[in-house]
């Protein structure tokens, strides 16, 4: 069932920003421009149109990276969990295996109780994750809310249970491009999946059979 993938989703999401005991990132990646951020690939180099990052601080623009990677991994598990929960909707032991359709309309079929247990776990999550990377709004100055610690590093919330964090500064900036081309791509493909079963009311998958179903009829 789709409520149960977005429910691990969003689970999975909130266990990302669980604290691991791990090394701050090295000193070498604490100034934070835009001449050495990572996340820029040939050919579209920093694709920067509307000159946000120009027009930022380092401590903006470390705050607008933080937004970028935290919605890009919910996006990759909302992408997986959009698949996922309709491939195994009416079929999961969870929920008598009642809740079906398309992925938007699972959550509004989870039983009472179960919604404000999802929302409570992410609360605390979200709550941890601005414990390790914010400064406590009284230590900060009125003009500049959500400021980020001088310490940390943008999406670097101590989460790496298998260790496959690289020492290596170079190894370290490539791995992060990848992580961040691979939530952009993610946010658009959950941002599609939305809109489409918001248009039509048909599930992902349903349209992929729908599809085939087509290309048959008319002998393609």
């Amino acid at each position: 069932m789709m409520k149960l993938a977005i429910t691990s989703l969003l689970a999975g999401s909130a266990a990302a920003f669980a604290p691991a005991p791990m090394a701050r990132t090295s000193t070498s990646m604490n100034a934070f421009t835009v001449d050495n951020m990572p996340g820029a690939l040939a050919p579209m180099g920093f694709f920067d149109p509307l000159g946000f990052a120009e027009k930022a601080d380092e401590k903006t623009l470390k705050r607008y990276r933080e937004a970028e990677v935290t919605h890009g991994r919910v996006a990759m598990l909302a992408a997986v969990g959009f698949l996922v929960g309709e491939a195994v909707e009416g079929s999961s032991f969870l929920f008598d295996a009642q809740i079906t359709g398309p992925a938007i309309t699972h959550f509004l079929q989870v039983p009472d109780g179960w919604d404000a247990l999802i929302v409570g776990f992410i609360a605390a999550a979200e709550t941890q994750r601005v414990q390790i990377g914010w400064v406590d709004p009284k230590d900060a100055s009125y003009d500049q809310p959500g400021l980020l610690k001088d310490d940390y590093y943008p999406g670097d919330i101590g989460f790496d249970p298998l260790g496959l964090k690289p020492d290596d500064p170079e190894e370290l900036n490539l791995m992060i491009t990848k992580e961040l081309q691979n939530g952009r791509l993610a946010m658009l493909a959950a941002a599609g999946f939305l809109a489409q079963e918001a248009v039509d009311n048909l599930g992902i998958l349903e349209h992929f059979q729908v599809s085939m179903i087509e290309k048959a009829d008319f002998g393609l």
